[in-house]
């Protein structure tokens, strides 16, 4: 063996279709049989970067002499974070050539106009690196990155081309040729689109309400669907972003993803709006969605940011239905989406953050519902780039690729912050985060660790 990791928690057995034991990936773990909620498991690596086997752990087992042991003591283990929606092309620009004054997304959209025609290679090339070496050290091992392609030059696009090439032996990433200023209304804007797909996209994107009419939004859904099934892509597009309650394309991309055949290769993303939406509609609207196949993809940190900035009080945050949606049987999952950039001056690109943010901002805080917010960041957002068993999750067979958590439960990672013990990719150790306990001294009693653990 390469590698073993002894006596790990387990959360997902069988990728993102289930969990051990064939319980519902979501499931909260005390729901769980005894026998599996509190077991412990041994997972054996190959030299060839492959789980080789998943055992019950056996404390009377002697170590292996060889290969790279991982001791776990209970840790959780669980299948690498997934970002489903990110921007690698515009981070670590915040303030660059001038900050977000208004905070809107509007402006923001401005600002980057402005800051993308002094874009090099070199300049995409380093800032997205970053980034994902941050992503990595916290557990990201598949990315989704939208890049601007309403750039005449594509600079950003070759540079993340570049960038993806120089990762893939650590991590996915997926490239969505993304129309930030219209596809139809945009000189050019469906030339650009399919140029950025002949030199290697992996996504078609689209951004319908941002087009001058809502017939512009229409065509550009059209056209990015023709172009998808024209070259055996998906589609990801930033669908409805905005408070306006008259902005209904999502329900233009579900019946385009319904009717292709598209179906789950299909997302929107953001769809705000629909915080906005009235019953009726919403409940037609939940309807389709579920029919349609497609995922949606919240974005907690620019949506509460960005949105409701035009109101009064009260003051809508933006947030699309996160928990209706999910009862209604559609993929819901939580991206970062900006890190460092006209939209958000913040963030580290912590998936652990994005879903305590992501369950605050839905009220996803039912006991049945906090492991919810863990799935968003992890099975549920692999489904959304259409991750398979076969490269996804923790069964033989799969890719060694892993986090282990000090923490015993998803709740208790989301809850904690936990960073992760070790990122494992392929059966090599990416990353490790020492422990490193706060040391309190209280009165009356010797100096100990606080880990902020319940006794």
């Amino acid at each position: 063996m390469r590698m073993i990791v002894r006596g790990a928690r387990l959360l997902h057995a069988h990728g993102p279709s289930g969990a051990p034991g064939g319980a519902p990936a979501d499931a909260l773990p005390d729901a769980l049989p005894d026998a599996l909620r509190h077991a412990l498991y041994d997972v054996e690596v190959g030299e060839d970067g492959r789980i080789a086997r998943v055992v019950p752990y056996d404390d009377q087992k002697e170590p292996p002499a060889t290969g790279t042991l991982i001791e776990a003591h209970g840790s959780l283990l669980t299948a690498p974070f997934v970002e489903p929606h990110i921007h690698l092309d515009t981070a670590l620009t915040a303030g660059e050539p001038r900050p977000n004054a208004s905070g809107t997304l509007w402006e923001g959209i401005a600002c980057w106009s402005e800051r993308k025609r002094t874009l090099t290679r070199e300049d995409v090339v380093s800032r997205a690196t970053e980034v994902l070496r941050w992503q990595a050290a916290q557990g990201v091992l598949h990315v989704r990155t939208h890049c601007d392609v309403t750039d005449p030059a594509l600079t950003a696009l070759d540079a993340l081309l570049e960038v993806r090439d120089r990762v893939r032996d650590v991590m996915t990433l997926q490239i969505v040729a993304f129309p930030q200023e219209g596809i139809v209304s945009f000189p050019d804007g469906e030339a650009l689109l399919r140029e950025a797909v002949a030199r290697g996209a992996d996504v078609v994107g689209a951004i319908p309400h941002f087009e001058d009419t809502r017939e512009d939004g229409v065509a550009s859904l059209g056209i990015a669907f023709a172009l998808a099934e024209a070259n055996g892509l998906r589609v990801d597009a930033h669908c409805d972003e905005i408070d306006d309650e008259q902005s209904r394309f999502v329900e233009v991309l579900a019946t385009l993803a319904l009717r292709s055949g598209l179906r789950e290769r299909a997302t929107a993303s953001h769809t705000t709006a629909m915080g906005s939406y009235n019953g009726a509609y919403s409940f037609k609207l939940q309807r389709l969605l579920s029919r349609s196949g497609i995922n949606l993809v919240a974005n907690p940190f620019a949506n509460l940011n960005l949105q409701g900035r035009f109101d009064a009080y009260p003051k809508r945050r933006g947030l699309t239905q996160v928990k209706e949606m999910l009862a209604a049987g559609v993929n819901v999952a939580f991206g970062h989406d900006d890190v460092m950039d006209p939209w958000n001056a913040l963030g580290t690109g912590n998936p652990l953050q994005t879903a305590l943010v992501g369950l605050y901002a839905a009220q996803l805080t039912g006991a049945h519902e906090i492991p919810l917010a863990f799935s968003m960041v992890t099975e549920r957002a692999a489904r959304v780039l259409g991750l398979s068993d076969v490269e996804y999750g923790i069964r033989e067979g799969a890719p060694a690729s892993f986090v282990l958590l000090p923490a015993p439960t998803p709740q208790e990672a989301v809850r904690r912050q936990v960073r992760p013990r070790y990122v494992v990719a392929h059966g090599t150790v990416l990353a490790h985060t020492p422990p490193a306990p706060t040391l309190l001294s209280w009165p009356g009693e010797p100096p100990s660790d606080v880990d902020f653990s319940r006794a």
